[in-house]
Order: structure tokens, then C-alpha cells, then sequence
């Protein structure tokens, strides 16, 4: 049996062991070691089983994974998800749908410091819902806006899958972030543009708030000053190249603790919780990561990357048809997986495919964090579905799907603005700082 098909076996073995729910970083780990083992022997494949872990655990670059999470704990436990919530409605909750549109721009705000976008789904729908639901607003609308908002957490930096796909295809994390920053936003201006015709068209989805006065507003900004703060420490010192993302993630972290100090909402028991909450999250990571490199290890020695390059480069087909067929595949795993296993496991077969095609691997990045963003929200199992569900359990999952469609095409219309104009994501890259 040939390399080439015992790799294509071990691929088909691999979504045999997802769709029996095995663990995705043990089921990579599996297929890659035994598949290594079929392919240079029992010896060797021990050897890298007992290298890889070590190797992949105790690279400097993963340590910013564990202080970006502990950074988004603090940042929760402060209370500035509410925070900010509070002063964007006090400022917007005015126009049509006032409620749902500082709901965006809380996750939005809040996706600045945190860089998960289940983290900032289940936060800011705690905070959100209820006060939508006070105020009358359509469910699937409320639901829908949240979910989306949720997703803006792996787009704007600090983001933890900019973090992995960086290392994944050894690209500068920090320009992944400044990528990130233009398009976060035109995405959280998509979606308040889609509240606003939606709400626009049909007042009672989202009925207006009341009218504050400008002192009231002013004085509502000092529950964003520690969100800025953190914002304009972390990646301002990247973007100045005054720290490398590995810094900003201590420095941002140790201001996140020092925030909650100020606001006195930390004490032993919270400090233990954070801690936890944080090791559990690097463990879940760290496992897939560690079972990605096995498998990458095996898939290399059967040159199925190689081959799959070679065969779609090709095709007399245009490279953005080509493109468009892995975003489709993107959004279909999306569906079905997390955002990182998904990311992790396929990078290393389709990467060599965006090299021979020729397109930026910065602007690739924020392509498919884009397009993994809508498998968190798209049918049958988007992620950040069931933690509205498990937010507001009394709206059905089928009137959250039914409030997501809206905010999926304004996705769409990101995608299509970012491949027309490419700038958009590699302008800021191109004019930072090094360190």
C-alpha cells in the first residue's frame, strides 16, 4: 500500500473518529502516531510521540494563549462586558433597535480584550438579553444579534485563532492582529446596519430607547475607560512594536487583573475561578495543538499536502473559484466542529494550496476566520446558537436560526468587500512597527 493512500485512509479514519465524538486533539493524536507508524515504522513513530508533545508544549509563542484567556477571565469577572454595554446604550439606544446595536458594539468592545468568541457570546447575551427582553424586542432578533456579535470575538485582537493560524503557517502574530482591526469593524458596521433596516422597516422588532442628555452620555463614558486601556496598551504596543504579542499578552493580563482590583470585584474564590477557567481552556488547546502536530507529522510524510497543492494549482480554474470551494468547506465544517480544531486540522493540507495560488497569507487569515465566524451561526449546529440557548432557554432554536439569516448575509457582504479590496486587511500590516 502506497503512502499516498494510507494517508487518504488515515483522513477517512480521522472523520470516522469525529463522527463517534472522540475527542478531536485525541483523535488527530490516534491517526497521526498509527499512521506514522504504518508509513516509517512502530520506532520512529514512538520517537515523535515522545518528542512532539514536549516540542509543541514548551514553544515560547503558546505562552500568549494562557495569558490572552486569563486576560478575557479578569476582564469578565470586572464587570466591563456590562460596562461598556451600558454606555453604548446611553449613547445609541435612541435609534431603532438601540438595544441590539450596543449589543454589537459591546461585543465588539468586549472581543478587544477577550479573543473567544463563545466567551464574548455567553457574556454579553447574559447582560443583553434581559434588558431586550424588558424592552419588548423581537426574540429572533435579540437571539440573532447576540449570536452574531458573539462572533466577533476570533476577528478583532487580541484573538486567539489569529494566535494559532499564525503559528500553524509561521506568519507575525502581531500583523495577524492589525489585520484584524479594519475588518472587525466593517463587520460590527454590517451588522448595525442590518439592525437598523431591519428595525427601520419594522419599528416594533426593536423599539427605540429614551433620549439622554449629553451630560448623561459624557458621564457614562467612564465605564470604558479600562476596555481602552487595555485595548490601546496591548495592541498599540504591538502595533508600536514596543512588545511582542507574547509581552502584550503578559502586560495585558496583569492590567486586567490590576482593573479588577480597582473595581473590588476580585477576592480569593474569584482569583481560583480565573485561574481554572483559564487552565481548562489552554489544556482543551494545547491538546488539539499537540494532536495536530502528530498528525501534520504523518500527513507530511504521505505528501498529501504536496499532492493536493499540485492538483488544484492545476486546474483550469480560476484561483478564486478555488478559493471559494475551501471557504465553502470552511463554513460546512464550521457547522459541526469548534473554530480552532477546525482551523488546526486543515491549515496544513490547504496552506501549500494558498501558497501555489498566490494570495496573501495575512489576508487569508482574516478570510477564514471570517468564514469560521458563520459556521458558529449557521445551521444545523452553530455554536454560539446553543450558548443563547443556554442564556435565554425559554426562545426555541429555531426562532435563534430564524434571527441569524439577516446577519449571515452581512457576513457574505464582508467577504466580497474583503476580496475586492484586499487592502482592507493588509493596509495596517503593511505600516507597522517591528520589534
Amino acid at each position: 500500500m502506497s503512502a499516498e493512500t494510507i494517508g487518504l485512509l488515515g483522513v477517512l479514519v480521522l472523520f470516522l473518529l469525529l463522527a463517534l465524538r472522540m475527542h478531536i486533539g485525541l483523535a488527530m493524536a490516534l491517526v497521526g502516531f498509527g499512521g506514522y507508524a504504518l508509513v516509517m515504522g512502530l520506532d520512529p513513530a514512538l520517537s515523535v510521540m515522545g518528542m512532539t508533545p514536549y516540542s509543541s508544549g514548551s514553544n515560547y509563542m503558546l505562552s500568549v494563549i494562557p495569558l490572552f484567556v486569563l486576560m478575557g477571565q479578569f476582564a469578565f469577572v470586572s464587570g466591563l462586558s456590562r460596562d461598556i454595554y451600558r454606555t453604548v446604550y446611553t449613547w445609541l439606544g435612541h435609534l431603532p433597535g438601540g438595544l441590539a446595536i450596543a449589543t454589537v458594539v459591546g461585543c465588539a468592545g468586549f472581543s478587544s480584550i477577550c479573543g473567544s468568541s463563545l466567551a464574548t457570546a455567553a457574556t454579553m447575551g447574559t447582560v443583553a438579553m434581559p434588558e431586550m427582553a424588558k424592552f419588548g424586542y423581537d426574540k429572533a432578533l435579540s437571539s440573532g444579534c447576540v449570536a452574531a456579535g458573539g462572533t466577533l470575538g476570533i476577528l478583532i485582537p487580541p484573538s486567539i485563532g489569529f494566535v494559532i493560524y499564525g503559528l500553524l503557517v509561521e506568519e507575525s502574530i502581531g500583523k495577524l492582529f492589525m489585520a484584524g482591526i479594519v475588518p472587525g469593524v466593517l463587520l460590527a458596521l454590517m451588522f448595525i446596519a442590518t439592525i437598523l433596516v431591519q428595525c427601520t422597516r419594522k419599528p416594533a422588532l426593536g423599539p427605540r430607547g429614551p433620549v439622554y442628555s449629553l451630560n448623561q452620555r459624557l458621564r457614562s463614558l467612564s465605564g470604558v475607560w479600562g476596555i481602552l486601556a487595555l485595548f490601546v496598551l496591548v495592541i498599540g504596543g504591538i502595533y508600536l512594536g514596543v512588545f511582542t504579542p507574547t509581552e502584550a499578552a503578559g502586560v495585558g493580563a496583569f492590567g486586567s487583573f490590576l482593573i479588577a482590583l480597582l473595581k473590588r470585584t476580585l477576592d480569593r474564590a474569584t482569583v481560583v475561578q480565573c485561574l481554572m477557567a483559564t487552565g481548562k481552556t489552554t489544556a482543551m488547546i494545547f491538546l488539539i495543538i499537540i494532536g495536530a502536530e502528530l498528525l501534520s507529522r504523518f500527513l507530511a510524510v504521505c505528501q498529501l499536502p504536496m499532492h493536493l497543492a499540485d492538483l488544484l494549482s492545476g486546474l483550469a480554474l480560476s484561483p478564486y473559484l478555488i478559493l471559494l470551494a475551501m471557504l465553502l468547506l470552511y463554513l460546512a465544517l464550521g457547522c459541526v466542529m469548534d473554530c480552532f480544531a477546525i482551523m488546526i486540522l486543515t491549515t496544513p493540507i490547504l496552506f501549500p494550496v494558498i501558497k501555489s495560488l498566490g494570495f496573501d497569507p495575512i489576508w487569508y487569515g482574516v478570510m477564514m476566520v471570517i468564514v469560521l465566524e458563520m459556521g458558529l451561526i449557521t445551521p444545523p449546529v452553530g455554536m454560539n446558537v446553543f450558548v443563547i440557548g443556554g442564556v435565554a432557554p425559554d426562545i426555541p432554536m429555531t426562532t435563534i436560526f430564524k434571527g441569524i439569516w439577516p446577519f449571515l448575509i452581512a457576513c457574505c457582504l464582508t467577504l466580497i468587500l474583503l476580496t475586492i479590496f484586499p487592502q482592507l486587511a493588509t493596509f495596517i500590516p503593511s505600516h507597522m512597527s517591528a520589534k
